[in-house]
């Protein structure tokens, strides 16, 4: 179904409407997709396109038992599904300009962008676990429907759950999947609401982009926070951040329980020892300087705040090695039902 672009409500919070404009609607032709290589993988199912827009492919995800695996059927150029760590399913995104991204479909987590060969400007650190008993520790985690602490899980349940693919699809060259994640027993059993979150991924020769879109499925009200806390690989003694002077601060050191309010007074910010800040009302686009010669260009829309974090000699085996940029609504998002949510993030390099 088309969907309208998001109309900003209420301090900025985006809304989107289910019915495109006029009432348009989209033609689609069958056709039957190329079965995909992996032993893990049934035969494809019949997809959808949408011509000479691109390859437009709806899939459906299944999962198997813990003992048989996982199921998929997925068919997009530059999209496939392959066997990743712990014998988890992984989507592999490559484009045709040469950049790559993996993404792990257990919490909807996308673990690796290399722009240049090799060269991971995401960070997974050694200490993470593919085995479901905990959340991936890397990449980019969703923290969903909670940031921090609070009266459910810290980060709240969707970095601990199993996403499905919604639609994959292949324009320019360019890889797009979209991921999906329902309410269930597990959900509810923390935060009782009805949902749909739609986390598209879009992968272009230098740039990473996403867009999460919540919706409350419900017929009661509900209300959430949410972040995407991105690891970047770096050197912590030489990355630095540009564009948050003036914004209001919750600086968490030294007591994460009763954070200090302030404001930032510096053009750029650094990663001098442990550093957990929360930036209020933080601008459109940050720049991030790694200290291995990339400069990445963070931008959101409908993302208010953002998060700098390192966790010095907490994680002393790897804290030289990365910083946490993070995109991030802190305060409470109200939705009615039927009502949602939009954010995007494009991630870049020059």
């Amino acid at each position: 179904m088309p969907r309208t672009e998001p109309q900003g409500i209420d301090g900025g919070d985006s809304f989107l409407s289910m019915r495109g404009p006029g009432g348009a609607t989209r033609s689609w032709r069958r056709f039957l997709p190329r079965p995909l290589r992996s032993p893990l993988l049934p035969s494809p199912a019949l997809a959808d396109s949408p011509g000479r827009y691109g390859r437009r492919c709806r899939v459906g995800m299944a999962f198997a038992s813990a003992e048989k695996g996982a199921a998929a059927a997925a068919a997009a150029a530059g999209v496939s599904v392959t066997e990743g760590e712990g014998k988890l399913p992984k989507l592999v995104l490559t484009s045709a300009h040469g950049s790559e991204a993996e993404i792990y479909l257990y919490g909807g987590c996308i673990t690796s962008w290399k722009v240049a060969k090799d060269k991971d400007l995401l960070f997974v650190r050694p200490d993470a676990v593919f085995n479901k008993k905990k959340p991936i520790s890397g990449g980019a985690p969703h923290c969903f429907p909670q940031f921090g602490p609070g009266p459910m899980q810290q980060h709240g349940f969707a970095r601990n759950m199993d996403w499905s693919i919604a639609e994959s699809q292949s324009e320019d060259g360019n890889p797009i999947v979209t991921l999906e994640l329902k309410d269930g027993p597990y959900s509810r059993s923390m935060w009782d609401f009805s949902f749909q979150a739609l986390y598209k991924i879009i992968l272009r020769e230098k740039s990473l982009s996403t867009e999460l879109i919540i919706t409350n499925t419900d017929t009661k009200p509900s209300s959430f926070n949410t972040a995407l806390h991105t690891y970047f690989r770096a050197s912590v003694t030489a990355a630095s951040v540009k564009g948050l002077k003036g914004c209001k601060t919750l600086n968490k050191d030294p007591d994460p329980k009763n954070p200090l309010e302030g404001k930032e007074e510096r053009d750029i910010v650094t990663f001098p020892g442990f550093v957990d800040c929360i930036y209020l009302n933080a601008p459109s686009e940050v720049i991030l300087d790694n200290g291995l010669g990339d400069t990445i260009s963070i931008q959101n829309t409908n993302w208010s705040d953002a998060v700098l974090w390192n966790p010095y000699l907490q994680m002393e085996a790897c804290y030289r090695d990365f910083v946490c940029v993070e995109n991030a609504k802190i305060g409470n998002v109200q939705l009615e039902p039927k009502q949602s949510w939009v954010a995007k993030q494009i991630l870049s390099v020059a």
